[in-house]
């Protein structure tokens, strides 16, 4: 897939060194650069590549973008100072010799460089398209929250720490701003009876010591799934689906006993390390593996909070942090520079 990249960028330079006229410029750039052109369609194949190979490709292709966009700006300049018009500006008549060159005025004025969406949408749109092939459906809640939709209903006890002002940013009159989207789980549950299967994205907030691995903003993935007999055998099929199709086929996971308020019993769920392919390094602090979500059981407490039949109702749900999974894709080890909107680092992506 290299050698294509690089037989892509020659022949896109030599299309441009034959292009005549804008039009056909605009031509070639859509043949390469548009929704169905030739550098789309190569990407459009790296989900399917190892975790590696998808990091080394993403880079080189989104390199390539950047570079036909310069090409193409070179071939404009090109036709701005072989073109025959001459350049006439408030009525008076300017020479080539007055302007150091001549130029069509028909021409369209200089093109700002195409933008993107941010690593961290470009995640989330990812995510919410794997998880709706697998039968979910995608909700969304107030970020602004009440305080029952955040502790009681999730069968949080009243001296839990995280209720405490230093791990939540209470506002007045019992408001909040939520520290997970959990809260969007016990809306829908009391809107909507069993089955019930959906993923809530969105922003949570919690007042973490910023640093390379923490900030006050985040974002999550909360899921959910109730029917009558649902298992924790299918809590793990929908995760190794996710994480196969996410990371890569090669991707091993693995389950460890936890605890959460309102999932029981639950766990931990790891995926060996794609930077160092599970030979251990800083970001996997050495085991080989990493932590990625938390999951579980619902609690019968949980359901009996919305009105469903803990006896003839169970499900299972999950949470992921979305900065945590962009990060162990693409090796990035400092979740800051997702928000400090450096554009050396968002036109990598």
């Amino acid at each position: 897939m290299q050698e294509q990249l690089v037989d892509l960028q020659n022949q896109a330079k030599n299309d441009l060194a034959k292009a005549k006229s804008l039009k056909e410029i605009e031509e070639v750039r859509t043949s390469y650069l548009g929704r169905k052109g030739a550098l789309n369609n190569i990407m459009k194949r790296i989900p399917g590549l190892s975790p590696e190979q998808k990091a080394l490709i993403g880079k080189l292709a989104n390199k390539l973008k950047v570079e036909i966009d310069r090409d193409v700006e070179e071939a404009i300049k090109r036709l701005d100072l072989t073109s025959e018009v001459p350049l006439v500006m408030k009525g008076e008549k300017t020479t080539a010799q007055d302007t150091g060159g001549v130029f069509d005025l028909t021409l369209p004025g200089k093109r700002k460089p195409y933008g993107h969406l941010h690593p961290i949408t470009q995640t989330i749109n990812e995510i919410k398209r794997i998880f709706c092939m697998l039968g979910f459906a995608v909700e969304y809640g107030p970020e602004v929250e009440q305080e029952y939709y955040n502790f009681d209903a999730l069968n949080v006890p009243q001296e839990h720490p995280s209720r405490e002002d230093f791990d939540t940013f209470y506002l007045d009159n019992k408001l909040l701003l939520r520290s997970q989207t959990s809260t969007v789980q016990i809306r829908i549950m009391e809107k909507k009876k069993p089955p019930v299967r959906m993923i809530a994205p969105g922003k949570v907030f919690r007042p973490d010591t910023v640093d390379a691995r923490h900030a006050s903003m985040f974002h999550q993935i909360e899921g959910l799934m109730v029917d009558e007999e649902v298992s924790f055998r299918d809590l793990k099929f929908v995760l190794t689906s996710f994480s196969e199709i996410y990371f890569g086929q090669d991707i091993k996971m693995r389950f460890r006993p936890s605890f959460f308020p309102f999932t029981e019993p639950s766990a931990e769920v790891d995926i060996s390390c794609s930077i160092c392919n599970a030979k251990g390094c800083s970001v996997c602090s050495y085991s080989g593996w990493v932590e990625v979500l938390g999951a579980g059981m619902v609690d019968p407490n949980v359901f009996e909070a919305v009105g469903y039949d803990p006896e003839k109702y169970t499900g299972f749900a999950f949470g992921l942090g979305v900065e945590r999974l962009t990060m162990l894709r693409y090796g990035i080890d400092d979740i800051r520079l997702f928000f400090e909107n450096d554009i050396r680092f968002l036109s990598q992506f």
